[in-house]
């Protein structure tokens, strides 16, 4: 099978595209599954360059790739509810190729008025903003929750999130983004850019965290005491001491709420938007594009 495979740790050039790499068998619980797209995720370039090693190492060769949308091809004695041909999607791993075995309880159907490209940019980012707002912060209705990067992928499907839940949700943008942001259908608006908007915000019972680094460090004295930090980056040092709880995490594959969630795209209750298509044999360049370009939405892969 055709499939993109990481030798060794380092830059794109060490992302290879071979035509001979062997179908994944599958076991009584597994399905193979025909992949038709996935796109790419930070977490794809971390492992790629060995950033993410000591807390997820690699058994090179490795195939990167963690969303994935395709067609059942076969399956074992164990699995039930699926047949041949069915449209699926899942949170699952090795989806830089042409086949990829899964786990058969992870697997969701594609809802009907999605293709597999729109379907491949969903399971990451939908599952992570999820259990962000749901499992991290366990928000509650009538909470002020301030969502940073909420124009991202994992963000904009954690603002969905928390407005299903209640909430009263501040989208955490930068100034360039302001405008585009309104769509977000969040109560506010907030330029974390600017050292004025910032000041605005006080007396926060969450945020939820896709940005980290030296943002949030300025913005959890808004939280107020007792409150909570989620993150999908780590616990930062600068919560070190304060009167909040920390929540950090690794999203988990959640079939039924990625079709949920799935649902809610297709009936347009919000939009994970695609930047670009490469071919499966472009990974080096949708890699580069990206990881350094910011392309304004999701990169796909197609095989």
């Amino acid at each position: 099978m055709k499939a993109v495979v990481l030798y060794e740790y380092g830059d794109i050039d060490r992302l290879e595209y071979k035509t001979d790499q062997p179908v994944p068998s599958f076991g009584p619980d597994e399905v193979l599954v025909r992949v038709r797209a996935t796109s790419i995720n930070p977490i794809d370039w971390k492992l790629r360059s060995g950033a993410a090693r000591a807390r997820m190492p690699l058994q090179l060769p490795a195939i990167l790739g963690r969303d994935l949308a395709g067609e059942v091809v076969d399956f074992g004695r164990d699995v039930t509810g699926f047949r041949k041909g069915a449209r699926v999607m899942a949170l699952a791993r090795g989806t830089y190729a042409e086949y990829a075995t899964v786990k058969a309880d992870i697997l969701a159907p594609i809802p009907d008025e999605l293709s597999f490209e729109q379907a491949g940019a969903l399971p990451l980012v939908l599952t992570t903003g999820a259990q962000l707002v749901e499992r991290a912060v366990q928000v509650q209705p009538g909470w002020t929750i301030l969502v940073t990067g909420a124009l991202g992928g994992v963000g904009r499907a954690a603002v969905h999130v928390a407005r299903k839940h209640n909430a009263h949700v501040i989208a955490g943008v930068k100034s360039s983004q302001r405008e585009e942001a309104t769509s977000l259908g969040a109560e506010r608006v907030v330029a974390l850019d600017d050292a004025k908007d910032i000041a605005t915000l006080h007396d926060l019972d969450a945020i939820a965290d896709t940005v980290g680094g030296e943002t949030i460090g300025k913005l959890l004295g808004a939280i107020k005491p007792g409150g909570v930090l989620g993150s999908v980056l780590g616990e930062p040092k600068e919560a070190a001491g304060k009167n909040i709880r920390v929540a950090a995490f690794m999203a988990q594959p959640d079939a039924k709420r990625l079709y949920q969630l799935a649902e809610d795209v297709a009936r347009g209750e919000f939009s994970i938007p695609i930047a670009k298509t490469f071919r499966l044999e472009d990974a080096r360049k949708a890699q580069d594009l990206a990881e350094n370009k910011h392309p304004g939405g999701k990169v796909l892969l197609v095989a």
